[in-house]
Parts: C-alpha cells; structure tokens; sequence
C-alpha cells in the first residue's frame, strides 16, 4: 500500500558523512512516522531514527537510537513525501544495509509497517 524507496547510499571513509533519502508513495492512508533501521551481517535489524509525519509542519518529533544518537540527523519534507538521514562521524561499526521504514503510529517503540528495499552504506577505516 505503501511504497518506499532509499537512495543515497555508498562507501566512504570513517569520519566523513553520508546522506540517505527515502521517498514514500501509494499511501491511502495517514502515515504517522517515518524512520530508519539498519542490519549489519550477522546482527539484528537495529533501530536508528524516527521522525513523526503527521501535519505540515517544518519540524517533527525526533527520536534516536543510542548507537547513533550525536552523529545521525533524520528530517523531513512533508510536501515531498521524503524524509533523510544525515550520518556524521561515521564508524566502521555503522557499516550495515539501511532501510527506510513508515509506520501507522507515532508511538515508541517505533512499529513499522512497511520497508523500502534498502540501500549499502560501508565505512572504511
């Protein structure tokens, strides 16, 4: 019903920054967050940042994972159907598959309903 996909990822340098979009389409329905979660190999799906998507607003609620909390900004363009994740500082320990992900509340922990394909990001040392 809803369709999501992630863009923007890569292979860079520990240190440096990497920026991950997602666009979301087909909904019929109000969506109430939007977010990101990563697996790297051999681990768990992770949680990495929410934003809520409900209004036209130009800022939404934010909330991170600990891992990430500091380095990683998730925003938001409402009129756009898009949301981004900016990824600073980044770690070979942050090396992992990202997806994109929106959910049909706003409540924490945050539940998602559907995914995008998702995109690599690999950290070098």
């Amino acid at each position: 019903q809803v369709q999501l996909v992630e863009s923007g990822g890569g292979l860079v340098q520990a240190g440096n920054s990497l920026r991950l979009s997602c666009v979301a389409s087909g909904r019929d329905f109000s969506t109430s967050a939007m977010g990101w979660f990563r697996q790297a190999p051999g681990k768990d799906r992770e949680f990495v940042a929410r934003i809520t998507w409900s209004g036209i607003t130009w800022s939404g609620s934010t909330y991170y994972g600990d891992s990430v909390k500091g380095r990683f900004i998730i925003s938001r363009d409402y009129a756009k159907n898009m949301v981004y994740l900016q990824m600073n500082r980044l770690k070979p320990e942050d090396t992992a598959v990202y997806y994109c992900a929106a959910g049909l509340t706003d409540r924490l922990p945050m539940v998602a309903d559907y995914w995008g394909q998702g995109t690599q990001v690999t950290v070098s040392s």
